[in-house]
């Protein structure tokens, strides 16, 4: 039985993604050329990673000639949020305030991030 697909992204598909995304579109061969994070990927492994994201509905392609040429389905800003939800929901029982108050806790503040954070929150509260 052949493992069990990840419901976010693993970090080659990640890799993948943070390409496609940038180009906005790409063959294997540009993705490959493109990717400059060590340790370096093959051909091969590329290919079976973004025929994953097709299959996960991340990809979609269209021939160009010979070649297939790969496009971003999903948008970076909701792969992220997705990823947040997901880490939200197995680890902090799908408490955002808990995920906010354990970065808090873990990294620390800096008097001009709080600033920030405050006025974040007071544009949320006045919408």
């Amino acid at each position: 039985m052949p493992p069990k697909q990840s419901e976010t992204l693993t970090d080659a598909e990640l890799r993948v993604m943070k390409v496609l995304w940038g180009r906005g579109s790409g063959t294997v061969q540009q993705v490959l050329d493109s990717i400059t994070e060590k340790p370096a990927l093959a051909y091969n492994s590329i290919l079976t990673t973004i025929r994953i994201l097709e299959r996960k509905g991340y990809l979609k392609h269209s021939k160009d000639g010979r070649a297939h040429v790969y496009e971003p389905v999903v948008r970076q800003q909701e792969a992220t949020r997705t990823e947040i939800r997901h880490l939200v929901g197995r680890f902090f029982g799908n408490s955002h305030e808990d995920l906010v108050l354990n970065i808090l806790e873990d990294q620390g503040v800096q008097p001009e991030e709080l600033d920030r954070l405050r006025k974040m929150l007071d544009r949320r509260d006045v919408e």
